[in-house]
């Protein structure tokens, strides 16, 4: 093995924990004499998910933000309530954006390399390697964002909901949406008594996303949420007229899966794999953002990278939460109902952010006050 095949450090996948990884190498004089490899089989070139998220001031991201709002609705069957989200504001940025800033970014820096190649394997030692169809690297650390095969074993216990979804961004021919505010939920249309809800996010007056996204622990197939989107659009939205310029889906892990298990003193999981995705919401952009600056002050600190990335109590609230709805998913709406209308929305976003005070976690936990708490409760401890 010569040595342009050693790295200091792999990065297995170019998604978002993948790039913000190399991006924050990158800035970070620290490590400019270490050479770091991303290795990925797609050169990240399509638009393939949105990425949203809620931060106070002006953000790292907001050179490609595409839309920003201080303002957003949420619609249960019984109520409609406006939530202004000062100090916040709620940021939206599309995929191809990331990729293309994020490569624009990482090809001036000498010490970063892009292999365009499918991992095949990663195995663990005290320099692992990286197997790819036409190679093997090695490196001091390799950074995997593969998901472990354990996750899709039906031989576990753990509990497991899936955030599955599809949207389109339609454009019309005269002005339908206010771009001021966007829906974060509305449940008036809903797939029979399942936790399902449509988020709208309008760019401009005549240009938005409609998507509508289950919590549920089964998928569905592509045509219903085809005809649930088509739907909300005219008996909701009121359009009748419009074109369908993007379409994009995803299904996303909401679970209490062990996945930082995984990790190892010479290998870290990242992304979803690493178990990034918050449980309870299946939001991943500030919460990668939150465990790459961990991993960058942990290697510099000559710490194992993934020391300090999970607090315990909040993965306690997530787990509770998601018994909740596995085991009961048709109270997905009055939960959400609940957390909306009865905490603010600074407390609501620091608990979420996991950086709220006991006192507003305790106002959080009255306000979801219920039997199905309490037996998720106990069935967790």
């Amino acid at each position: 093995m010569n040595n342009s095949e050693f790295f200091d450090y792999i990065i297995v996948g170019n998604g978002l924990a993948g790039l913000q990884l190399a991006l924050s190498f990158a800035e970070q004089p620290f490590f400019k004499n270490k050479q770091i490899a991303l290795i990925d089989k797609s050169i990240k070139n399509k638009n393939d998910k949105t990425w949203s998220f809620w931060e106070k001031g002006k953000g790292k991201w907001d050179n490609i933000v595409e839309k920003s709002w201080q303002e957003a609705l949420f619609y249960s069957s019984r109520k409609q309530i406006t939530l202004n989200l000062n100090p916040y504001t709620y940021k939206t940025i599309q995929a191809l954006d990331f990729y293309t800033e994020a490569k624009r970014v990482l090809s001036k820096k000498p010490n970063i390399h892009f292999i365009i190649d499918e991992v095949i394997k990663v195995e663990n030692s005290t320099k692992p390697t990286v197997t790819t169809i036409t190679n093997t690297y090695s490196a001091h650390h390799v950074f995997d964002s593969r998901i472990p095969k354990d996750y899709f074993s039906e031989e576990n216990n753990y509990t497991k909901v899936i955030q599955h979804f599809k949207g389109w961004t339609i454009k019309t021919e005269t002005p339908e949406f206010n771009p001021e505010q966007f829906t974060m939920m509305d449940y008036r249309l809903k797939d029979g008594e399942q936790t399902t809800f449509t988020y709208v996010l309008p760019f401009s007056k005549t240009e938005a996303l409609v998507e509508f996204t289950y919590f549920t622990p089964n998928i569905v197939e592509e045509e219903t949420y085809d005809k649930y989107i088509k739907e909300y659009i005219k008996s909701v939205l009121k359009i009748e007229n419009y074109n369908i310029v993007e379409i994009e889906s995803g299904k996303i892990p909401m679970t209490n899966f062990p996945f930082e298990n995984y990790s190892t003193k010479n290998i870290t999981k990242i992304g979803t794999a690493g178990g990034w995705v918050k449980g309870s919401t299946g939001y991943s952009f500030k919460n990668t953002e939150k465990k790459v600056s961990t991993i960058i002050k942990n290697l510099k600190a000559n710490k194992n990278p993934s020391d300090n990335l999970f607090k315990k109590k909040f993965k306690f609230y997530d787990k509770v939460f998601l018994k909740v709805l596995k085991d009961e998913n048709h109270k997905g709406e009055w939960i959400f109902e609940q957390f909306y209308t009865k905490n603010s929305i600074e407390s609501m976003f620091r608990f979420l952010d996991e950086d709220s005070s006991f006192l507003e976690e305790f106002k959080i936990m009255k306000s979801l006050f219920s039997f199905a708490f309490i037996k998720a409760f106990f069935k967790t401890l």
